[in-house]
């Protein structure tokens, strides 16, 4: 059987961080991830996913991780159900992160949420928001990144100093 979830999305809040009675670490979050598709009136919308992470990885995500912030989860699905105080069986889905990744830095992501037009929920007009904060907070990236244009020499105006011996084949 098959169980894995790869999820990119933005978190709603702060990972909220608590601990077992045996002193296990557990964080819950909850992440926006935005559909591939934008509704009749042009908006794309997000599905809010709850998530949760065990151990030195929750204990990480809470210590660097902030509303806002773009995040990169894989884990897997997993179901649970309990019984509430008024005796209803509660049925929850989440997703079990086994790993995550901070997918911007940290300086971008302070810079989005100083900016006036930040929605903290990761939907419509946030695509493009690490990209325009990055060109923004360093205008001279754009003349140090190498030239990818199909048209451009990538080896004109340097040289490779490497020896047959460092070749794999």
């Amino acid at each position: 059987m098959i169980n894995n979830v790869v999820l990119v999305g933005r978190l709603t809040k702060d990972p909220d961080l608590r601990y077992t009675a045996s002193g296990t670490a557990v964080a819950t979050f909850t992440l926006a991830v935005n559909r591939n598709f934008t509704n009749q009136s042009g908006n794309r919308e997000a599905d809010f996913i709850n998530c949760v992470i065990w151990r030195k990885s929750a204990e990480t995500l809470a210590n660097y991780a902030r509303k806002g912030t773009l995040l990169g989860v894989t884990g897997r699905i997993q179901t649970r159900n309990y019984e509430n105080q008024q005796g209803q069986r509660v049925y929850v889905t989440e997703v079990v992160a086994d790993n995550f990744q901070l997918l911007e830095s940290r300086t971008a992501s302070e810079q989005r949420q100083q900016s006036p037009n930040f929605d903290g929920g990761g939907t419509q007009g946030s695509n493009n928001s690490f990209n325009n904060n990055f060109e923004q907070s360093s205008p001279s990236a754009k003349n140090t990144m190498p030239d990818f244009d199909r048209d451009s020499d990538p080896f004109s105006g340097s040289t490779i100093d490497i020896s047959d011996d460092d070749l794999p084949f």
